[in-house]
């Protein structure tokens, strides 16, 4: 690692083997992926994905290292064609003829063209290119890179994997500053949470810390430092809908708890509307017809919030989530359209029945409002979807009570 002290701490403490790879057992780990491709002297194409400070960087530099391929790196946000082609000049001297590595950052913001004119290089061998975004790669990277890559997850770092990299870091900031100062327990676990699965942000606030302390590093004396709300939320970005997923599936599994933690993690993040709009997609999606006053309370709720604004926003949405999470769950109808769509998609139930047509002058059609119960058999659906069930009515007291009923008017007709 570098001594230069000036750098960064997160740079001067960046791993420079696969060994010193922080986390990421499923890529560097015994039986790790790229772990397995180095020993076999095999270095493919790759697009890493996932949060900020994970390990991507540190990732390519290492792969070059091992595989003995010159690296050379663009950043999407700057980088330009030309900066591309600079690189692929390189391929033609002595020094690349074997095939550069270009690692090139942020690839969501390079647009098709851009990704397009990679190809060419890519296929011929010039480059073995790793990209690396914060994205969803199957969204952002253009679909003939993805298919010549292997798409590889980086997850964010858990608070266990970060703790010895502080405490590596700790020592150098004491060897450096000729001090002896050293943190309990609670104050090193702390540390490493608040870096919300980014080891550059634990490394950052570890060294702020250390230069507030007079002695020890306390905690009572840095929580100050810390932030309000830590994590990766990106309303913008993958996290997002991270986020956004992991609410509506609390909801749907009915855990009151899980829904509540990812609201707050929603909120806090800044996504006030994202929040507003999946608690009423839930609202309609999974509790549906076995509670349906579910959908207006719901409603109300996030009216109640959108006017209040943050922070007090926080307490109609939780009385929503709280309320979904702990209703009867029914999907009958989301499902109902499903099947129906299926149907449509199929090119079925192209002419509707002439009695229903207002162009054949509903001929033959019957107004069930004349009739006892206000129902009257009659055909409704096309002739080629006669006897299609889409809806299924839901085993929960709602919609029991009305298969109840319907099936005692249907059936004395």
């Amino acid at each position: 690692m570098s001594e230069n002290r000036n750098s960064p701490l997160a740079q001067r403490l960046r791993p420079e083997s696969l060994n010193d790879m922080v986390g990421q057992k499923h890529l560097f780990g015994e039986n790790g992926a790229i772990r397995r491709m180095l020993l076999r002297g095999y270095v493919t194409n790759m697009i890493f994905y996932g949060p900020p400070g994970t390990g991507k960087t540190t990732a390519a530099n290492i792969i070059s290292k091992e595989s003995n391929m010159p690296i050379r790196k663009l950043n999407a946000t700057t980088a330009s064609l030309s900066d591309v082609r600079d690189v692929m000049a390189q391929t033609e001297t002595v020094f690349g003829r074997e095939g550069v590595l270009l690692y090139l950052d942020e690839i969501q913001y390079f647009n098709k063209k851009q990704q397009q004119s990679l190809l060419e290089f890519i296929e011929d061998g010039r480059i073995t290119l790793i990209a690396s975004t914060t994205e969803n790669p199957y969204k952002y990277v253009y679909n003939a890179i993805i298919s010549r890559s292997a798409v590889l997850e980086f997850r964010s770092l858990s608070p266990e994997d970060i703790a010895p990299l502080i405490k590596k870091a700790l020592k150098i900031l004491n060897d450096e500053n000729g001090t002896d100062k050293g943190m309990d327990d609670e104050t090193l676990a702390y540390i490493a949470a608040c870096g919300a699965g980014d080891a550059r942000r634990a490394l950052n606030f570890l060294e702020n810390a250390f230069y507030v302390s007079d002695g020890d590093i306390k905690r009572s004396e840095i929580s100050a430092l810390m932030p309000k709300v830590v994590g990766s939320f990106d309303a913008a970005g993958v996290v997002h809908y991270d986020m956004l997923s992991a609410l509506q599936k609390s909801v749907r599994g009915s855990d009151p708890d899980a829904a509540i933690f990812y609201l707050a993690k929603i909120l806090e993040g800044g996504d006030l509307i994202g929040a507003c709009r999946r608690l009423q997609v839930m609202a309609a999606e999974d509790i549906g017809l076995a509670y349906p006053q579910a959908i207006p309370i719901v409603r109300a709720c996030v009216e109640s919030a959108l006017e209040l604004g943050m922070p007090e926003a926080h307490i109609p949405l939780s009385d929503a989530a709280v309320l979904l999470a702990t209703a009867p769950k029914s999907n009958s109808a989301y499902m109902a359209y499903d099947k129906a769509l299926a149907d449509l998609n199929a090119g079925k139930g192209q002419n509707v029945p002439a009695h229903m047509r207002p162009s054949n002058n509903f001929d033959g059609y019957k107004y069930p409002h004349d009739y006892p119960d206000h129902y009257v058999k009659q055909q409704y659906l096309p002739d080629d979807l006669i006897g299609s069930r889409y809806y299924e009515y839901g085993a929960n007291k709602s919609e029991q009570a009305a298969k109840t009923y319907w099936d005692k008017i249907k059936g004395m007709k």
